[in-house]
């Protein structure tokens, strides 16, 4: 991993972009109305918002559950196009918000290696806060 990535100002720079990207396809999503892009747009608000608190917090609990939102966020963003996708309605905001969405699953992709070096290191750090033993059934201690 090259010391760019490395640089705590890059990791800030990044979380802000992610949550920029969050919140944007949020209120875009508010903005359109309907119970289904209002609770689109409440599950991409949340998700920003455990990004941030698992990016600052320093408690041990949030430290070893923050994880979640990195794997959530893309997840969740994937869907959302998946279902665009399938059931439209297709027009021009639509198309501008997948790309939102794909800039965003891009980002996080990018902060998963900066933070746990692969993807890889997410399952490793997920199993483990999870069910508190590595893959090989060794125990982990904190």
């Amino acid at each position: 991993m090259t010391k760019l990535l490395q640089n705590r100002t890059t990791g800030v720079v990044l979380t802000l972009a992610i949550v920029a990207l969050a919140m944007t396809t949020s209120i875009i999503h508010f903005r359109l109305g309907g119970l289904l892009f209002t609770l689109n747009s409440i599950g991409y608000a949340g998700l920003a918002v455990m990004y941030v608190i698992g990016a600052i917090a320093p408690s041990t609990l949030v430290e070893r559950f923050s994880w979640f939102p990195r794997l959530a966020l893309p997840g969740f963003a994937a869907m959302t196009i998946a279902g665009y996708l399938a059931i439209g309605p297709y027009f021009t905001l639509g198309w501008i918000t997948k790309g939102v969405e794909v800039a965003l699953i891009t980002l996080v992709a990018l902060d998963v290696v900066r933070v746990y070096g692969s993807p890889f290191g997410l399952v490793r750090t997920a199993w483990t806060s999870v069910f508190g033993t590595s893959e090989s059934g060794t125990a982990v201690t904190a």
